[in-house]
């Protein structure tokens, strides 16, 4: 037992590094899943419900954002799968860094330890996800643990992103060219260079709150000559693109899932690629104003930023065009749990696609801004369906990854529960918000119109907390108990397929050569 434990904490192995992303993105998962229904048990009712203490609720916000998005949407993506994946997907025995690939891990982990450090310490952090002062300056809360959380997961990501873009440009198999990559490799490369733009913004914004709070700087103090906004443009100048750094990773899995059930070329490969890849990554730090649109900025910027973040739709779309398109006149399979969970996410992707039009648009944003109409928009486009993506990238891996089978029964069980789940909560919550439901209030007594929706909401995010029960108890009754999976259960040709279940250290006896009429997606019809 203690040598294994030594093999897995000391190793460079690609594969077994991913794993580790996957177990620390998972933990993340599921305390942050703990906070949601935290913070909906307390709205379920008008008063104080669990606690009486509004600081309380303010820490759960804060875990529950933090958490899903640093600790486990983008390492999910970025991490587990980008490291599972990319290696294999390409033909090349390991990343171009492995040690360096190692360290990012433990930096991620370290992270995650401070994150959970929330709960033990005497003064929590209590200032959202965002950070924003003059609060986050003011509060007793340990904004020192928000700012070096949120480094040390920024630094483990830049090294990522830097070990990720040397593998793919240089360590490819022979004969595989750059229109010959998997859609999975392209999206998940194009992350990393958003990363490796924005990534340092944060830093800098979140480390100029801790000189604030903590050295009696006045970066953000408005009553010394500071500016608030200053750091909100800071803030979104990257958490904007971020949303495209896990847009793209799980844009890309659902193209590997979509095409591989149903037995189709890519349709509009380099489309998808050219325009819809790194359109996105081209445009993506045009957008962040839209967040600030309610500060009180000149028109004219208003304007602008409404035609730049409009115009986003244009790459995104191609890409969701490609998505259907690659179903049309395939061999469609609906019956495996990974296709299932593709197909709920581009329902829910479309839902949230569409409602964020009106965010883009002043006019009708100053009014629904700060609304539970934001909130349930975000969840449909990026929390619910991102994770649904993700567990879907999981399903479809576990069998290469384990060497075993999960249960078909039980994994379509948690899809359906969570899609139902989902679709009750936050088409309720948008509602809400159209109605006039502000967003992250403790209690809500002055508005008593609202407490039969809360209720509504509460059993949505049970649902939904069921289901994702099911799939995580899916997995580890599967990885120890599951038949034994073959090489290619799905009958891909996609690269990472084609090495034994599950895949060696080093993942082929000798590196894989392709030929001139091989592609990943390249199913000819009988």
């Amino acid at each position: 037992m203690g040598k294994v434990l030594k093999e897995w904490i000391f190793t460079t192995d690609h594969k077994r590094v991913g794993i580790l992303y996957l177990i620390g993105s998972i933990a993340a998962f599921c305390l942050a899943g703990i906070m949601a229904l935290l913070i909906r048990a307390e709205l379920t009712y008008i008063g104080p419900t669990i606690t009486n203490d509004p600081n309380t609720y303010n820490v759960w916000l804060y875990f529950h954002g933090a958490a899903m998005i640093l600790g486990f949407q983008i390492p999910a993506l970025t991490g587990f799968m980008a490291n599972y994946f990319i290696p294999l997907m390409i033909g090349a025995k390991d990343v171009a860094f492995p040690r360096l690939n190692a360290f990012s891990v433990w930096l991620f982990f370290m992270g995650i330890v401070l994150a959970l450090l929330t709960f033990v310490v005497p003064d929590p952090p209590d200032v959202m996800w965002t950070g924003y002062p003059p609060y986050s300056v003011i509060t007793t809360g340990n904004t020192a643990l928000y700012t070096f959380t949120v480094l040390l997961i920024g630094f483990a990501s830049i090294i990522a992103g830097v070990n990720f873009l040397t593998t793919i440009s240089f360590m490819r198999a022979p004969g595989m060219g750059w229109n010959k990559l998997n859609i999975f490799v392209w999206a998940t490369g194009a992350g990393f260079i958003i990363q490796l733009i924005f990534v340092p913004v944060l830093g800098t914004a979140v480390l100029l709150i801790a000189f604030d709070k903590y050295l009696g700087t006045n970066f953000f103090d408005t009553t010394t000559g500071g500016d608030v906004l200053t750091y909100q443009n800071l803030f979104w100048f990257y958490s904007h693109p971020a949303v495209y750094v896990i847009f793209l990773p799980f844009m890309a899995i659902i193209f590997e899932i979509v095409a591989t059930f149903s037995k189709n070329m890519v349709f509009n490969y380099k489309v998808v690629v050219y325009g819809g890849i790194f359109g996105i990554v081209l445009v993506s730090g045009e957008v962040w104003v839209h967040h600030l649109f309610v500060t009180g900025m000149p028109d004219w910027i208003r304007i602008g930023q409404m035609v730049t973040t409009l115009l986003i739709s244009v790459p995104v779309g191609l890409m969701v065009i490609g998505l259907v398109g690659t179903m049309y006149k395939g061999a469609i399979d609906l019956s495996k749990t990974p296709m299932q969970y593709a197909m709920g996410f581009i329902f829910l992707f479309l839902i949230g696609g569409l409602t964020g039009i009106p965010n883009a648009i002043p006019s009708l944003d100053l009014h629904i801004s700060d609304t539970y109409f934001i909130v349930g928009h975000f969840h449909y486009v990026m929390a619910v369906a991102g994770t649904f993506a993700i567990f879907a990238g999981v399903y479809y891996i576990f069998p290469k990854m384990s060497g075993r089978m999960y249960n078909e029964t039980i994994g379509k069980i948690g899809f359906w529960l969570s899609f139902i789940g989902t679709n009750v909560a936050f088409w309720t919550q948008m509602e809400m918000g159209l109605e006039g439901m502000p967003r992250r209030y403790y209690d809500y007594a002055h508005l008593p119109q609202f407490e039969s929706d809360q209720m509504v909401m509460t059993v949505g995010s049970i649902l939904i907390g069921i289901g994702f029960i099911l799939a995580l108890g899916n997995w580890i009754h599967g990885a120890i108990w599951g038949e034994k999976a073959p090489d290619n259960p799905w009958g891909s040709n996609s690269l990472e397929w084609t090495t034994t279940t599950p895949p060696p250290h080093g993942n082929w006896p000798e590196i894989p050569t392709v030929d001139a009429d091989w592609h990943p997606y390249n199913y000819k019809k009988s």
